[in-house]
């Protein structure tokens, strides 16, 4: 399952958007009926994990954590419960939760951006200061493929 690309979209006064129609169609195709919403943890931004995407990172991650380890318990329990299960309703809409609108300073213009396995939702006026110049993602891209 991959996402990608850009689509551009509004959240209207409860907090509810439509959902992009190419994203829609991957969810569907691959039998996926939810999606798991968190705050990234770097970035000003939300992501969306498809719950199969999800298990296998949370099964990824708890493997990295010991039960016995406090911090790791830690880690474990904020990371798992900072979370909102999303389905989409008859309409093709999501419910952005306002707990979530305020973490990512999402106001009205929103970018779904497609991130492989996962989506990103961003404020509009934030996506072009967290992308690089063409220049720049040009010489990145070719010092890390020279590896």
């Amino acid at each position: 399952m991959r996402f990608l690309g850009n689509v551009d979209a509004r959240v209207d006064v409860k907090g509810r958007a439509f959902f992009p129609s190419t994203f829609r169609k991957i969810l569907s195709v691959s039998g996926e009926e939810s999606l798991i919403m968190r705050k990234d943890l770097f970035e000003p931004c939300l992501v969306l994990y498809p719950q199969s995407v999800w298990n296998d990172r949370l099964d990824t991650l708890r493997a990295k954590l010991s039960r016995w380890n406090k911090r790791d318990q830690m880690v474990y329990r904020q990371y798992v419960s900072d979370v909102e299960v999303i389905t989409l309703d008859t309409n093709g809409r999501i419910l952005i939760p306002k707990r979530y609108l305020c973490l990512a300073n999402i106001e009205q213009e929103i970018s779904f951006i497609g991130m492989d396995d996962s989506i990103e939702i961003w404020s509009k006026g934030n996506t072009l200061e967290e992308f690089m110049p063409y220049e720049e993602l040009g010489k990145a891209l070719e010092d890390l493929m020279e590896k």
